[in-house]
């Protein structure tokens, strides 16, 4: 499917660009969520819809932050690892997210979409959701929330039949883990 392949080209492209610290995330970033809505709607992949519209929102508020400097031309946000403080923010934020997504699609699949997955599709978006805060941001932790995002996606889309982006998740996957290696390294630098 094309427009499969072009939301996974631009997704490839827009994370390597996450890892790298470029600002370029965020443009190619947009194709992907766009083509991504479109596709998780078709499929019943109502959480994943959301989340893709999330993203779509979160990458031009992403975009703006990242490019904030101070008087001296320095970037106002740096790579940082979470206090304890925010850490109990993610989690709760998590949380939050997952019950609310959870009881609307088992709603949803139980009033018109019985091909929906609940559980599963709520822990991809959630996770996601969290994802996506903590990256426009530059928090270390954002990469430990897209890991668990595409160990999840990765099967859940291969039952829809979106093969390719079974695959594309799992090379997410490994450019998250990647991304967390180098965005802790970063941190060490940023904080010393």
């Amino acid at each position: 499917m094309i427009l499969e392949d072009l939301a996974i080209a631009s997704g490839i492209i827009s994370v390597w660009f996450s890892k790298k610290e470029n600002i370029w995330v965020y443009p190619t970033g947009l194709i992907n969520t766009m083509v991504y809505v479109y596709l998780s709607f078709v499929g019943d992949l109502y959480g994943e819809a959301t989340v893709n519209f999330y993203y779509t929102i979160m990458s031009l508020y992403g975009w703006y932050n990242w490019m904030r400097k101070d008087s001296s031309q320095e970037r106002l946000i740096k790579i940082t690892n979470s206090s304890k403080t925010e850490l109990y923010a993610e989690l709760g934020f998590f949380s939050a997210m997952y019950l609310v997504i959870f009881v609307a699609l088992t709603f949803i699949k139980n009033s018109f979409a019985p091909g929906a997955i609940p559980w599963a599709d709520a822990l991809a978006s959630a996770s996601a959701f969290t994802g996506m805060w903590l990256m426009t941001k530059k928090k270390v932790n954002s990469w430990v929330w897209w890991i668990v995002t595409n160990i999840v996606s990765i099967p859940l889309y291969f039952i829809k039949g979106y093969n390719h982006t079974s695959i594309y998740y799992l090379v997410l996957l490994v450019l998250a883990v990647l991304g967390l290696i180098e965005w802790r390294k970063k941190a060490i630098i940023n904080e010393a």
